[in-house]
C-alpha cells in the first residue's frame, strides 16, 4: 500500500478540476487499486490510500490533472504496511 499525502493552498484552479479528480478516484476504488481517500476536514490537503504498486501509483498521478493544478502539492508518497487487512 501506499499514502499519498496533498497539500492545498488557496489557488482556485484545483476546484475545477476536483470533479473530475473524484470521478477517476472512484473508478480506481471500483478496480480496486485505492482503499479511500479524502479531504482532512480542516481544508489544508488530503490523503489517498492506494493498495497497488508504486508504478500504479505514479501512473494514476500522471494521469490525473488534478495533482500537478495549481494550489495542489503532493507533500509524499509513503509505503504503507497495513497491520489489519480484511
Amino acid at each position: 500500500m501506499f499514502v499519498v499525502e496533498l497539500s492545498f493552498s488557496g489557488h482556485p484552479a484545483r476546484l475545477e478540476l476536483r470533479p473530475r479528480h473524484r470521478e477517476l478516484l472512484a473508478e480506481l476504488h471500483d478496480r480496486g487499486e485505492v482503499l479511500d481517500a479524502g479531504p482532512f476536514p480542516d481544508g489544508t490537503g488530503s490523503m489517498v490510500i492506494f493498495t497497488t504498486t508504486r508504478e500504479r501509483v505514479d501512473e494514476a498521478l500522471a494521469a490525473d490533472p488534478y495533482f500537478a493544478a495549481e494550489g495542489v502539492a503532493v507533500v509524499s508518497i509513503r509505503e504503507l504496511t497495513p497491520l489489519f487487512r480484511d
